[in-house]
């Protein structure tokens, strides 16, 4: 047992070392930084998810990152007119796939559109197509945030300074601990306001895809004539 607990030891230390690595890499990296703007996104997924190298004239377009990178819609009949769809064709690396699922079903746990997307996507087609749905566009918006030089506008400034902070602990900054900071009780009232900002985010999204499906006509089916439309 004793030769056990030392294996487990020296196990942890070398987990600790990779973490701090992560972390310093992640605290210099702003593209990492921006990332994990998005609630629910960690550092693993932060540091994961591979731009592709830019071309002359950007980055790709985010249908074709999002194709190469994770996943994109597959069609059972290619050859019909209106093809069925039939899961997704997974391409790129499998460790992206991965850190995008596991990001999404963190993200979709979070009030805000992302959380929205997964209900109104989960009442059609059930929770893991929904969450496999969300990781894709979650790398469209990761796509949005690098190419635009922007942070998440949805974002919760207190979560993500936590994370921060917490990545600098793990990079060997100096705690706090035992300090008189003053600031718990601003930090959770900060907190609880934005939330209410984040479900009002999420109730906008809501608003606007209903609005957005009453408006769109709908297509009559296959059977119907003109005149009966």
């Amino acid at each position: 047992m004793q030769a056990c607990m030392r294996h487990i030891e020296f196990l942890d230390t070398e987990i600790a070392d990779v973490e701090r690595v992560i972390a310093r890499y992640a605290l210099g990296c702003s593209d990492a930084r921006r990332l994990m703007s998005v609630p629910g996104v960690n550092v693993i997924c932060a540091a994961t998810f591979r731009p592709p190298s830019a071309t002359s004239g950007g980055f790709a377009p985010p249908a074709s990152w999002s194709a190469t990178s994770a996943w994109t819609p597959r069609s059972a009949s290619p050859a019909a007119r209106r093809p069925r769809a039939a899961g997704s064709a997974k391409r790129g690396a499998g460790t992206v796939r991965w850190a995008l699922v596991e990001a999404a079903a963190s993200v979709i746990g979070q009030p805000g559109p992302m959380h929205a997307y997964y209900q109104r996507l989960r009442a059609r087609r059930g929770h893991q197509i929904a969450v496999v749905a969300g990781a894709r566009k979650l790398a469209v918006l990761f796509w949005c945030l690098l190419t635009r030089q922007q942070q998440y506008a949805h974002q919760q400034p207190s979560p993500t300074a936590k994370k921060l902070r917490l990545l600098e602990i793990r990079g060997g900054a100096p705690t706090l601990k035992g300090q008189r900071t003053g600031t718990f009780a601003t930090r959770e009232k900060m907190r609880a306001a934005e939330r209410a900002l984040a479900l009002q985010a999420e109730a906008s999204y809501v608003r606007m895809v209903r609005d957005w499906q009453a408006a769109s006509p709908k297509k009559p089916g296959a059977s119907v004539t003109p005149e009966r439309a």
